[in-house]
């Protein structure tokens, strides 16, 4: 199935009925009165969190939503039927922003989450609302009104726990599959990873955390070189980032130069995310000579002048990597309950989440305005005096 991750849509709300003008037609009632009813009201348009489904292509080949309206009022003071809600499941972890207004309506982070986008019209009132004692047959009743329409943006963000940072062929796709059920694709060339892949960390019957490996990064990926920063999107629920280096790269290229250039791009895409704790992973140690594993990682964060965790393992033969899983969970585990515990540090961790979706607004709102420049720019270019046709009168 393709991955898709963002999408646009337009939903809009049904319509209310409108009120009935009708009166009493009854044989031996020679005084009927108004008797018009009430239209139904329309129905909204609701987004349901469901966890069964990981991407938004259903929302590529389908862009327009509408809610039932609701029916018109009937005699016999009979109301009109209400239309029915219109529900859209999206994908756990959806977050919804109003294209008009870059507002975030809403964060889907559970399953079974509803959410009202869209507003449904109200009814209009029939005849027999305005009755009284000096106006026994109204004429008057009101419109429906029109339902709520919205220009919508889904982004979808991998809910999980630890996110894998590094260089293309890092070995981060590897490591996933060493500690997950997970399997992606793994080879020994650039950009095997083209989308986001998660896997759910075991360490027994009830314990566990999710781990999530998007592509690598290279230099210069902030100005779209790569895969560009589209994916670092789905680090931003991550509580840990686990920055994994290749130690001895396939291109001999340096390894401390790779982790700082990384370091850079995540600053560059969200400074909030970059302050995220984030741990060193030091990857392929199994392709140094034993007697120059611990002499070259000393060196690496020595250079890197790297005051945080360190770690040194072998995705591919699962050396360290037992270490690393069980700091992890240990670190979530003391995180949670730090957040259950003390109402500072739940707090610190909403400012942060609060921070970053006001961040993403922002690379919204960037990317929008690109947008309409392009098409301000495409409109320019269409002279209006290069269609002139001059036309002359022969006598």
């Amino acid at each position: 199935m393709q991955f898709v991750d963002e999408a646009s849509v337009i939903v809009e709300a049904g319509k209310g009925g409108n009120g009935c003008l009708s009166f009493r037609r009854e044989k031996y009632v020679p005084k009927g009165g108004p008797d018009g009813g009430d239209g139904g009201h329309g129905g909204s348009v609701h987004l349901i969190g469901d966890d069964a489904l990981n991407t938004l292509i259903d929302f590529k080949y389908q862009r327009f939503y509408k809610a039932q309206n609701g029916q018109q009022g009937q005699g016999r003071q009979m109301s009109g039927r209400t239309g029915e809600d219109l529900h859209i499941k999206v994908p756990v972890g959806t977050t919804v922003i109003d294209e008009d207004t870059l507002e975030v309506i809403a964060d889907v982070t559970e399953a079974g989450q509803v959410v009202l986008v869209a507003h449904g019209g109200r009814r209009g009132l029939g005849n027999i609302h305005f009755k009284s004692s000096t106006n026994r047959a109204p004429r008057r009743t009101t419109p429906g009104t029109e339902g709520e329409r919205r220009n919508l943006r889904f982004e979808m963000k991998v809910m999980a726990d630890v996110g894998l940072l590094g260089m293309p062929n890092a070995g981060k796709s590897t490591l996933i599959r060493s500690v997950s059920a997970a399997k992606p694709k793994v080879a020994n060339y650039p950009f095997t990873t083209l989308v986001p892949n998660l896997g759910v960390v075991k360490l027994g019957q009830y314990e566990h955390f999710v781990m999530a490996d998007v592509p690598g990064l290279i230099e210069g990926a902030s100005d779209g070189a790569g895969l560009g920063l589209r994916f670092l999107k789905h680090l931003t629920r991550t509580r840990l980032l686990l920055h994994v280096v290749d130690v001895a790269p396939f291109d001999e290229s340096d390894p401390v130069e790779s982790a700082q250039s990384i370091a850079h791009e995540l600053g560059q895409f969200s400074p909030t995310l970059s302050e995220r704790p984030r741990w060193l992973v030091l990857n392929k140690l199994d392709l140094l000579p034993e007697d120059e594993r611990q002499k070259v990682a000393d060196e690496i964060v020595a250079r890197l002048d790297w005051q945080g965790p360190v770690f040194r393992v072998s995705a591919i033969s699962g050396d360290g990597t037992d270490v690393l899983v069980q700091a992890v969970h240990r670190w979530l585990t003391e995180q949670r309950q730090l957040e259950n515990e003390d109402e500072e540090a739940a707090e610190h961790e909403q400012a942060m989440q609060r921070r970053m979706e006001d961040e993403a607004v922002a690379r919204a709102e960037a990317r929008l305005g690109r947008k309409r420049k392009r098409a301000d720019d495409d409109d320019d270019d269409f002279d209006d005096d290069e269609y002139d046709v001059e036309v002359e009168y022969a006598p």
